[in-house]
């Protein structure tokens, strides 16, 4: 039988994976009796954890959220996923996050087991980070931004566009789109009417909450598609959609949802939009897929790939 702390470590441990638990299921989880487990149930409340319990025939324990975050337990998957991940916010992008990420992996390092530590290590030093250079998000701004979608409260708030001008921008917040080592708010404008996108990190100041709003419909296929529409295709002059003759989950890992948008057509081929510079790059882009393709629209891009293979069969030479 388990000790009285052993028992009670367990007791958490079950709980907190969110199930609802009888109390004779517990008990016999636990190998006591059920009167000892309501004891049990009482000690944890003491610690600050918010159990849930019920009477009668269906009754039992849930745990549920208190006013304060309790001590937490992970089992050994779940501590490497936390170290590993705050390791990684401790060197990301998000300006704010890295010293408590710090703090809280000291902690959680402190006291893992050797054998977790030394697997820690093994990932660690196997693993190299490539910094860029590239802004950086306030941490708290992310809070207020994300605090804002959930209020349903329209903001205002000074942006910069890409060719540095700042415009003054009110807007029904609808959600943020984390993309690699950006992250964008997606947002209906009130001036223009018509959805939005805007890099975080070109947001400056603090939003002011100005008025509440009514949530409307999400653009089709939800945030994520409309980034990615937003950042790949109408951010460029020269859009291309073009049908390739491959599987689309081959396709899908050399096409990034920042670089084109990718959709199934069958088991054979898939479809692709994308935008680019200009209709050569596009071309380009296209090709070094490495699959046969064929250009649905525009015409122009038709023509740069007539160009372009002429201009590359020269430079080939005959054939020996």
């Amino acid at each position: 039988m388990l000790t009285t702390s052993a028992r009670l470590l367990r007791l958490l441990s079950l709980l907190q994976t969110g199930r609802f638990f009888t109390g004779a299921t517990l008990a016999t989880e636990l190998e006591v009796h059920e009167r000892t487990v309501r004891r049990d149930v009482e000690r944890i409340r003491e610690l600050g954890y918010a159990v849930h319990a019920s009477s009668g025939v269906a009754g039992g324990y849930q745990l549920g959220r208190g006013p304060e975050l309790p001590p937490l337990l992970f089992d050994d998957q779940e501590a490497l996923a936390v170290a590993l991940g705050l390791r990684s916010t401790a060197a990301g992008s998000t300006l704010g996050l890295e010293e408590a990420a710090l703090r809280a992996l000291a902690k959680l390092e402190q006291l893992l087991p050797k054998r977790l530590r030394k697997r820690i290590h093994a990932f660690q030093t196997s693993i190299v980070p490539l910094h860029h250079a590239g802004m950086r998000v306030d941490v708290e701004l992310l809070s207020a931004l994300a605090g804002a979608c959930r209020s349903e409260e329209v903001i205002a708030f000074s942006y910069v566009d890409k060719q540095g001008s700042a415009t003054t921008r009110r807007v029904e917040p609808s959600g943020l789109v984390h993309a690699g080592t950006r992250w964008y708010l997606v947002a209906w404008d009130v001036e223009r009417e018509d959805y939005r996108t805007f890099r975080v990190d070109r947001i400056h100041g603090r939003p002011k909450s100005v008025a509440r709003f009514v949530r409307r419909p999400l653009p089709e296929g939800g945030l994520a598609a409309y980034v990615a529409r937003s950042v790949a295709v109408d951010t460029y002059t020269v859009k291309a959609r073009v049908l390739l003759h491959a599987p689309y989950a081959q396709i899908a890992k050399q096409v990034s949802p920042l670089t084109g948008l990718l959709e199934p057509v069958d088991d054979k081929t898939c479809r692709l939009e994308a935008g680019g510079g200009s209709a050569h790059s596009l071309v380009l882009f296209i090709a070094l897929l490495g699959v046969e393709f064929e250009i649905l629209d525009p015409p122009l891009l038709k023509e740069a790939a007539r160009e372009l293979s002429q201009r590359l069969a020269r430079a080939a030479g005959p054939a020996d």
